[in-house]
């Protein structure tokens, strides 16, 4: 594709609106069409961009625009096509970066020969280096949507990504996905999303904003705005909260959630957890039903877990605590001291066992 434009004019006034808002600002895929717009420019050697558009929507166009270094914002179009230099790319109304079967509004010309008026109809000497579809409405938006997840599965599949049902698989247009990965029915990849090679994501998972390393499974779960390494397996049924790092070769099992938290290579979390504002090392083992008290109602504090550490099913980490080194926790126990490390921490009631109780308790219910 030719494109000789290092500058592009963006015309959200003349915009498409629905509900008071321009079109361009609308999500589509999970990411608004201005953002996906701009990055494909970008791609295509567009280095400014001048935005003509109400204060009222300069903010969310800001934010739709924070990859790009040089934005521009002007009140009308009068004065962006006043500071146009060379030619220009002229964006005159909303559009979506896939192919049109039916002309595109987008054009480039020299900014001598343009006028205002210009921004809502193409001058004859126009050239049309972009062939993108317009959109006009939300009724047509929606339908765009099918379309542009047929377009974005496609080109996943060309690079040598599997997807078992693109019918049921939704991939924001800012995600990677490597060779050799295998995307299963109900999987959605959302914003800035790197998925590695030969990784298998689904069924049914939301990924939103994390890398995901090669050779990593992630089944039926959520994870949202953190990494995991690679050859690691997430989920079933797990939740993954902001700011998590998961290491290679870890298992994290089915209900566990885990939130601002770093686990080890080598980790296992297998099942029924919360590891919440933890740093854990490698090679432990979360026994089922491990919980990581964070919280005292005012204020959160963190837990730290050494190398090599058992922990018991049901241990309760009461934090501020440190766990040492290749240490053990005894199962039902809750620790509120820092346990050495090679050490055994019990933290339980001794067991009391009073004979005939039950029969007893049973039959007061039966006299009466």
């Amino acid at each position: 594709m030719e494109m000789a434009c290092q500058t592009a004019i963006v015309n959200l006034k003349e915009d498409a609106f629905s509900a008071g808002k321009p079109l361009m600002l609308h999500e589509l895929l999970f990411c608004p069409i201005l953002t996906w717009v701009s990055e494909e420019l970008q791609s295509n050697g567009v280095r400014r961009f001048f935005v003509v558009c109400e204060e009222t929507w300069r903010e969310a166009a800001q934010q739709a625009l924070s990859s790009v270094q040089g934005v521009e914002f002007f009140a009308d179009a009068a004065q962006a096509v006043q500071a146009a230099q060379d030619e220009v790319l002229v964006l005159p109304s909303a559009v979506v970066p896939v192919q049109s079967f039916a002309g595109s509004p987008v054009y480039a010309a020299d900014a001598d020969t343009l006028t205002p008026a210009d921004l809502k109809t193409a001058p004859e000497t126009c050239r049309r280096p972009l062939d993108w579809m317009a959109v006009t409405g939300m009724k047509e938006l929606q339908r765009a949507a099918a379309l542009c997840r047929e377009i974005i599965n496609a080109r996943l599949m060309a690079e040598g990504v599997t997807i078992v049902d693109p019918a049921t698989t939704y991939v924001d247009p800012r995600c990677h996905v490597a060779e050799g990965t295998v995307l299963l029915p109900g999987t959605i990849l959302r914003g800035k999303t790197t998925v590695g090679a030969g990784c298998e994501i689904g069924p049914n998972s939301m990924i939103r904003e994390c890398t995901i390393g090669e050779g990593t499974t992630v089944n039926a779960s959520q994870l949202n705005e953190s990494t995991v390494g690679s050859h690691t397996s997430v989920g079933p049924f797990a939740y993954i909260r902001p700011h998590c790092r998961i290491g290679d070769h870890c298992r994290v099992g089915d209900f566990v959630e885990m939130k601002n938290s770093t686990l080890g290579n080598g980790t296992k979390v297998s099942h029924l957890t919360y590891v919440g504002d933890s740093d854990v090392g490698e090679e432990v083992n979360f026994g089922c039903g491990t919980v990581t008290s964070n919280y005292d109602g005012h204020k959160k504090y963190r837990c730290t877990i050494g190398s090599h550490v058992f922990l018991g099913c049901n241990t309760n980490l009461i934090a501020p605590v440190t766990v040492g080194d290749g240490a053990y926790t005894a199962a039902g126990s809750t620790v509120t001291e820092d346990v050495p490390g090679d050490a055994l921490a019990i933290a339980r009631e001794r067991q009391t066992n009073k004979p005939d109780w039950a029969a007893k308790f049973r039959r007061s219910w039966e006299d009466k």
